[in-house]
């Protein structure tokens, strides 16, 4: 055995009590570490004929890129809708590192990976009062999630004009109808070959709104003259939040044949407060639906989960089947799980979830979406009153979508923004709605609180008078 592993093996609860109080902390000084950082990593040494030994590459990592790791995870860091990792789902992402699972199962054999993920399914369903009769897995992303649900969809699109497109690819027109898709959803539809520019665009209600336009969609529906569709709804839209009237849509579905996919990314997390659950009603009738964990259920990275309806597991089959790997077995007579999904290799991404879930609950998770909530209000209530902000849209439920007042100072938003990231105690990130640059904040992780709020308004105070 090589010198450097076998002195690691011999030290190795040493090596990893350093690394736990390092992590250790990172965490308990997460207010105190910047939210960005302006530094650059110099250039790197290259790899070394020997190897540093794991403690001296540790070392190594905290000189040169340990300081700067921004707190991403912390409670003022609003870009990007990123949540933190909460005290269970880290230990939980721990073990999944130790344990080291390649997720999948053969019946009566192999590991019980794949069983974990499927009871951390049976679990997120009941987090958002969905009905058993859904089939879902895990993957890294809304990304992979959308890309998962959009290629049964194109199955399913194939089959409804008799034929095979896993097998045979697509040779026809495919209609996508949407109105404000997540970037994800488009980039799946590249990947899928189903083609962005097939997007039919539905229009949005009118009164600053970015959801969609019922009469509107009815309309659309009518030109395609009884051909099959596949529709991508929004349970929260990136800039303001906005749902998608899921009741109106599941009428629909009383006359007209397609594909009914839900992005809910972080928006589907309104289910868990009953002063806004009533924005999911309907959406259980969805074919599709789109999850993001590392986002409001605040565990870490890589981790979301696609659900799909179980009358179209065989579609799902069809779809993402080992169908020249026979040992694998058939995937619907010798239920294999990683014929359901797109990887065949994947960590166990579902026990940090599990473990989070376990852990706090339905009552956990809604104080912690409530909380969001919350202190979302207390910064748009900011907004509003401040003279030199003004709001893009209303806030809905977690994101504060705002401006710099006055048309004349639209060239000054970046800069402002910029300025105000580099005071390192917070974090937004830009966007363009109605065709004004604006500035995004999102809500979601467990942490912020109302010191944080105080914070931040406290510097935008200070930076917007030098900007």
């Amino acid at each position: 055995m090589y010198h450097h592993l076998q002195k690691e093996l011999n030290e190795l609860d040493t090596l990893l009590d350093k690394v736990r109080k390092q992590g250790v902390h990172y965490l308990k000084n997460l207010r105190q570490r910047p939210a960005s950082t302006t530094h650059q990593v110099g250039d790197a040494p290259g790899l070394n004929e020997e190897g540093l030994g794991a403690e001296g590459t540790l070392e190594l990592f905290n000189q040169r890129l340990e300081p700067l790791m921004v707190s991403s995870s912390g409670p003022r860091y609003l870009g990007f809708v990123i949540g933190g990792s909460t005290p269970a789902s880290i230990a939980g992402d721990w073990l999944a590192s130790i344990y080291d699972q390649n997720t999948q199962t053969v019946e009566g054999q192999g590991d019980i990976s794949a069983v974990i993920e499927l009871e951390t399914i049976k679990l997120l369903l009941d987090l958002f009062e969905l009905p058993p009769d859904f089939f879902g897995g895990f993957v890294t992303g809304a990304t992979m999630s959308n890309f998962t649900c959009l290629a049964v969809a194109r199955q399913w699109y194939g089959r409804e004009l008799g034929k095979d497109y896993a097998k045979d690819g697509i040779r026809d027109d495919v209609h996508i109808l949407t109105t404000t898709p997540h970037s994800s959803s488009v980039k799946s539809l590249a990947m899928l070959g189903l083609g962005s520019r097939n997007i039919t665009k539905v229009n949005t209600l009118k009164g600053n709104r970015e959801a969609m336009d019922i009469d509107e969609l009815e309309n659309k529906i009518e030109e395609l003259q009884g051909s099959p569709f596949i529709l991508i709804s929004s349970a929260g839209t990136v800039n303001t939040v906005d749902f998608d009237d899921f009741k109106a849509i599941a009428k629909l579905r009383q006359k007209h044949r397609f594909w009914w996919h839900i992005d809910a990314a972080f928006g589907g997390f309104a289910i868990c407060s009953p002063a806004y659950k009533h924005l999911m009603d309907g959406w259980e009738q969805a074919d599709s639906i789109t999850v993001d964990c590392h986002k409001w259920l605040n565990v870490p990275y890589e981790s979301a989960f696609f659900l799909v309806r179980e009358e179209h597991k065989l579609l799902q089959a069809e779809t993402f089947q080992n169908s020249n790997a026979p040992y694998l077995g058939d995937p619907m007579e010798n239920f294999n799980y990683l014929n359901f999904l797109p990887e065949n290799s994947r960590r166990l991404k579902a026990l940090p979830v599990w473990f989070s879930l376990t852990a706090y609950g339905k009552k956990g998770y809604r104080d912690i979406v409530e909380n969001a909530i919350e202190m979302t209000q207390l910064f748009g209530n900011f907004i509003e009153q401040n003279p030199y902000f003004e709001l893009l849209a209303p806030v809905r439920l977690n994101t504060v979508c705002f401006t710099l007042a006055g048309a004349e100072n639209q060239d000054k938003v970046n800069a402002f923004l910029t300025a105000l990231n580099d005071t390192g105690k917070v974090f937004m990130t830009p966007t363009v709605y109605n065709s004004k640059k604006g500035v995004r904040a999102a809500f979601v992780n467990w942490m912020t609180d109302t010191r944080d709020i105080d914070i931040i308004t406290k510097e935008m105070n200070l930076v917007i008078k030098k900007v």
